[in-house]
């Protein structure tokens, strides 16, 4: 059999997508790909976030149910961003808890959860699934789901995980399980990780925490820097100037880097809120170019 070409890796640029709406105006993708003439600033998109609730069912994106009417416009530019060869994935979790305890459970109540949450995959024609583990989960309770994604929807179905970077270093972290077991377990149907380098848990001033996660033995395409967009998102903030250079760096010293993340997309600086899709442009032509 001949051997299989596969595509030259180039790094992601990932950007989370969870403020919907501000000053209850509707916060629009359609500039990533209007804005940024020939080039499409951004690999993957992850809206966020779902959370399952009870009784089993009670799905939330955000605060209401994802197919609630304010919701439309959203599905229908997520829908465009798949055209133009974006893929979209949707985060479970994340700083609420609960989502992952309910699906850490008995077979039983495992399919309970965990059937809405396939149609609802399903609905939308989603590429992946993102999961947050903020909260304690068993290490087979998440093997069990991300084998149950894999069988539902096929290999070619993202799944990511969102760990913060100490859990790549073999420190405490937020998750429960321990995520180097995760990857020689299940790391052929882990994509790659969405790390976070922000919130006391990370910095990229310097490449010393990104160094610390390589000398564990992780492969740097599997690990996605995640920072801040902006400073209102969070502790940890890196200036723009500041990152494009590491970032631009880490694409150049770092064989198969895999990328960088960006929490969140509505007030993204420099741009900010009247142009929020300047980070994603900047980012990228670091990525694939600096």
């Amino acid at each position: 059999m001949p051997p299989t070409n596969h595509p030259p890796h180039q790094p992601r640029v990932v950007l989370y997508h969870q403020t919907h709406y501000h000053r209850d105006n509707f916060v629009s993708l359609l500039p990533l790909l209007t804005e940024a003439a020939d080039l499409i600033p951004i690999t993957h998109l992850i809206i966020a976030a779902l959370h399952l609730n009870d009784p089993p069912g009670a799905i939330n994106l955000n605060n209401d149910p994802p197919d609630a009417p304010k919701h439309n416009r959203l599905w229908e530019e997520v829908a465009t961003m798949q055209d133009i060869g974006v893929k979209v994935l949707a985060m479970l979790g994340g700083a609420a808890q609960g989502s992952f305890r309910r699906l850490d459970t008995t077979d039983r109540d495992f399919e309970a959860y965990y059937a809405p949450l396939r149609d609802l995959i399903r609905r939308h024609r989603l590429d992946g699934l993102d999961l947050d583990v903020e909260e304690e989960m068993s290490l087979s309770g998440i093997i069990r789901l991300i084998d149950r994604l894999k069988a539902d929807f096929g290999p070619d179905f993202l799944v990511t995980l969102a760990p913060v970077a100490t859990a790549l270093q073999r420190r405490p972290h937020l998750s429960g399980f321990d995520y180097e077991a995760l990857e020689v377990l299940r790391g052929g149907s882990v994509a790659w990780y969405n790390t976070q380098f922000y919130n006391n848990w990370g910095r990229l001033e310097s490449f010393q925490d990104y160094d610390a996660i390589l000398r564990q033995g992780w492969r740097p395409e599997k690990v996605v820097v995640g920072v801040l967009t902006s400073p209102a998102n969070g502790n940890g903030f890196v200036g723009v100037q500041e990152l494009e250079r590491t970032v631009a760096a880490l694409s150049q010293f770092y064989r198969g880097f895999g990328g960088v993340m960006g929490w969140e997309y509505f007030n993204s600086q420099p741009g900010g809120e009247g142009r929020p899709w300047v980070w994603a442009m900047g980012m990228m032509a670091c990525v694939r170019s600096c």
